[in-house]
């Protein structure tokens, strides 16, 4: 049976995550509209600028009313010349963290995320290589063709391998799509392993207090090696890190 003082920290801990819901929702909705009026005539980059404040502002309310934060190890890793970012997705919360870390970005997304109200609209800003799932062939020309593009014009692109979010402590199949780009444009893929889902899960309207960590992986490079090879080294990073981050035996 709780005591007084669990029950009260767990009202608490709706009420805050309630609040937090409610402000970065209402903020995502006036800055996207924002940054469709005004940034359309400005370049890739001006956009993206625009966005982070939107990023900025979501990560300061999330630590200020859920006492969530974070800290990124590995920055030693990254190298001067964007590449292909693989990043474990359990969470809201790394597309929000990494949008801040890889700048500029797009990202590899589902076409159906565009048609969202607000949201879609900002994110539509942004360029990203949106993808019909349905079509796995026409996905994989896609990601190919415009990552290239992005790439070629310094522009990280974020791809998460298992397609969807996943539950914390799952693991969903490893798509070769990021691997396929990495190796087709002669560049890199560089691992992302978090926590996040343990703190704000899939999801879930509560957002736990805590630290979240993010680590950033050395660049697996793609000469001399094939889009399989590629894509296993980056999955058996991913997931080996996330046990060291959560403290599992192998």
């Amino acid at each position: 049976m709780r005591t007084v003082q669990e029950l009260w920290q767990q009202a608490a801990l709706v009420v805050r995550s309630s609040l937090f819901i409610v402000i970065f929702f209402s903020y995502t909705c006036i800055h996207a509209v924002l940054c469709v009026v005004f940034t359309w005539p400005f370049s890739f980059q001006v956009r993206h600028r625009f966005v982070t404040f939107w990023v900025r502002f979501s990560l300061w309310c999330l630590a200020k009313i859920c006492f969530l934060t974070y800290q990124v190890e590995g920055k030693e890793n990254i190298p001067e010349t964007p590449g292909v970012v693989l990043c474990k997705h359990e969470s809201a919360w790394e597309t929000l963290a990494l949008h801040g870390i890889f700048q500029p970005q797009v990202w590899v997304l589902k076409r159906e995320l565009l048609w969202v109200p607000f949201l879609g609209w900002g994110i539509a800003m942004l360029k990203p290589i949106a993808i019909d799932r349905n079509s796995v062939h026409q996905a994989l020309i896609q990601i190919v063709r415009q990552g290239q593009d992005y790439l070629n014009r310094g522009i990280w692109v974020t791809i998460f391998p298992e397609g969807t979010r996943v539950m914390a402590g799952e693991k969903g199949r490893y798509l070769r799509g990021g691997a396929l780009l990495a190796k087709q444009a002669g560049s890199y893929v560089l691992p992302v392993a978090h926590n996040a889902g343990d703190f704000w899960a899939r999801r879930s309207l509560i957002k736990k207090p805590g630290t979240i960590r993010l680590v950033i992986g050395p660049p697996i490079k793609s000469k001399d090696r094939s889009t399989a090879e590629i894509n296993a080294l980056a999955e058996g990073w991913i997931e080996g890190t996330l046990k060291e981050i959560r403290n599992i035996d192998a």
